[in-house]
């Protein structure tokens, strides 16, 4: 939660007004999936899901997500929701993709397949790193994320850009419908994967042809 009326991030002052205030802009009784936007090491654990407990109770909240939680923290809350019989995270958001799978694999994507927590990740696309974009340091004046580009490029992302690339031509398919094509085939662990932010991004990509399972060269 942003700073506001209760305090900050996951205080249960700050979780409950932040609750109230959407329910008001939004005109409705009841928010089907509430996100802890990032954890709160300030906060006991206890404290935090006992403030989100209150809201399930009331009929105001129905499940509880959790977004940006490391590993160790996630599995904390859920031991901490078992045993003081509290709710749990029903669902991570995670910072995944092509060129940011480290953040996800692992530890925390067997902890969510162990407890069948679902899978929203964000920056599908690497902020339109995956579009193909930005391929050089002149592309990064096309937008105002352009400054973010340099550690893709001087990572692992043009290796990614160019096994894309044979992908496409082999496909007729754009970039951005390859990377989103490779996101929803993890299945195993990704329930869904929000929208880009331009339509023009993506279309289909049974459409164009593209099979959902990656290529074997595609290294994380």
């Amino acid at each position: 939660m942003l700073d506001g009326e209760g305090g900050s991030k996951l205080a249960p002052a700050r979780i409950a007004a932040a609750a109230e205030a959407s329910l008001r802009r939004l005109g409705v009784d009841t928010i089907d999936l509430y996100f802890a936007h990032q954890d709160d090491e300030d906060v006991p654990q206890e404290d935090a899901l006992a403030a989100f407990d209150t809201l399930i109770k009331a009929g105001k909240v129905r499940a509880l997500g959790a977004s940006n939680f490391h590993a160790g923290r996630l599995k904390s809350a859920l031991e901490v929701a078992t045993r003081e019989g509290l709710p749990h995270y029903r669902v991570l958001q995670p910072e995944y993709n092509l060129v940011s799978r480290h953040k996800f694999e692992g530890e925390l994507q067997d902890l969510c397949i162990t407890h069948n927590i679902g899978v929203v990740p964000y920056y599908g696309l690497a902020s339109g790193f995956l579009t193909g974009k930005y391929r050089s340091e002149a592309d990064f004046g096309k937008s105002v994320r352009g400054g973010r580009m340099a550690a893709l490029l001087e990572g692992k992302g043009s290796a990614v850009l160019a096994a894309m690339d044979e992908v496409a031509a082999e496909t007729g398919a754009s970039l951005a419908q390859i990377a989103l094509a490779w996101l929803a085939a993890q299945e195993e662990s990704l329930l869904r994967s929000p929208a880009p932010r331009r339509s023009s991004n993506s279309t289909s990509w049974p459409a164009a042809g593209i099979s959902r399972s990656p290529p074997n060269n595609w290294a994380g």
